[in-house]
């Protein structure tokens, strides 16, 4: 499998994983931007948001989860996607990636590997809460608007686009 079916798979999975009935009420959104347009803008592969309930101290009490797809060694060790700024955070790696660098996974960095038929994924290591968030709570729920929001224009554009041809 290239890097990139791999990367795939692993995107399929962590999405399947996220919110299995494609559920309206889980919070998610791919490709998270903070700091936009600045020389130190990062990028989160997935983040999800649960909030304790739907009242407005559950909601500033839940919790951000953040995974990192790395489909390689390769790709572990470059300088990209090491953006864990969430209040759990995940690496989503095939097993034998996480074999090679189980010893240079940070400490309260969780890991998920997809199962031997490739169909889910399953905690090998679990995240430890992270006990200072960094962002605000109304940047990060905002930033995660944003990507769903992007990601909704890119469906309707290529239904629009389907429907003309």
């Amino acid at each position: 499998m290239t890097r990139s079916e791999t990367t795939k798979l692993l995107s399929k999975l962590t999405e399947k994983h996220i919110n299995p009935n494609d559920d309206s009420r889980i919070y998610w959104a791919k490709e998270i931007t903070f700091d936009y347009a600045t020389t130190h803008a990062i990028r989160v592969d997935y983040m999800q948001f649960k909030p304790i309930n739907n009242t407005v101290s559950g909601i500033e009490k839940g919790d951000f989860y953040c995974f990192e797809v790395k489909s390689s060694v390769d790709d572990f060790h470059s300088k990209n996607g090491h953006n864990f700024i969430g209040d759990f955070n995940y690496y989503v790696m095939p097993e034998d990636v996480y074999n090679a660098v189980e010893a240079e996974i940070p400490y309260g960095i969780g890991v998920y590997i997809p199962t031997t038929k490739m169909n889910e994924l399953r905690v090998i290591r679990y995240a430890r809460r992270n006990r200072v968030r960094k962002r605000s709570l109304a940047e990060m729920l905002f930033m995660m608007y944003r990507s769903a929001a992007r990601d909704i224009c890119k469906i309707r554009r290529k239904k629009a686009q389907e429907a003309a041809e």
